[in-house]
């Protein structure tokens, strides 16, 4: 079942268009990476999904229902939960704060304590530091913090920008096995990702973008394979 599908979008920064007639579709229950160059507009995609950036042409489905028109505080509520590029969190306030703030939305109040013991299981480093001001983390447990947060809206799907951005590679090893474990939890995932290699390796399908435009679609085992993506992305 397609869960959320993006058709011929197209965005614009003023006059400058980035994004020119990007097509994509993720299916419940699977992890789908979008990958590229930085520049690609990777990022100006999920934003426009997730009604950050406006839209000059196309759709946006989400659960088969047309929400190009929603405002984003609605696709929230629908299911729909972005974890920005560099985290974005509230950085003098302490970890349990920030996930007290993230759970917001009606559903969310309502299961709080759940979710809270739920992300504390997934992330006990952060149970060990919820006293902690969100500053004061690793870079590591700032991105734990972000997809707790994220976590804390019981969303639909979790669009994940750049999670990898600036770790060390255990760090980015531990994470990417988390992504997994959460689509064994029944999680739906929109992985955005500079690292390709890592993307592939633990999505189900893949998509690349290169300058605002979709050049690849396949399954991410397929994408792996590819001569031009070996050579463009992987170094080999």
């Amino acid at each position: 079942m397609v869960l959320l599908e993006v058709r011929d979008l197209e965005v614009a920064y003023g006059e400058t268009q980035v994004l020119w007639g990007v097509s994509l579709a993720v299916e419940k229950g699977e992890i789908t990476c979008l990958v590229g160059s930085n520049g690609a507009g990777k990022t100006t995609t999920l934003r426009a999904i997730s009604g950050v950036l406006p839209i000059k042409r196309g759709k946006v489905y989400f659960s088969g229902e047309d929400i190009t028109g929603l405002e984003p505080h609605k696709r929230v509520e629908l299911g729909i939960a972005h974890i920005p590029e560099g985290r974005r969190l509230f950085p003098d306030m302490k970890v349990i704060e920030n996930l007290k703030a993230a759970a917001y939305t009606k559903e969310a109040r309502k299961h709080f304590n759940d979710s809270l013991e739920f992300v504390f299981n997934l992330f006990p480093r952060l149970k060990e530091r919820r006293e902690q001001l969100a500053r004061t983390l690793s870079g590591g447990e700032q991105q734990m913090l972000a997809i707790a947060r994220g976590l804390m809206l019981r969303p639909k799907i979790l669009m994940i920008d750049e999670m990898s951005l600036g770790l060390a590679p255990k760090v980015v090893a531990d994470l990417f096995k988390l992504i997994k474990d959460l689509r064994e939890s029944g999680y739906t995932i929109l992985l955005v990702e500079q690292n390709v290699r890592q993307a592939l390796l633990h999505s189900d399908k893949g998509y690349v973008l290169e300058t605002g435009r979709i050049v690849k679609v396949g399954s991410s085992k397929e994408l792996m394979a590819d001569p031009d993506v070996k050579k463009a992305y992987l170094g080999m």
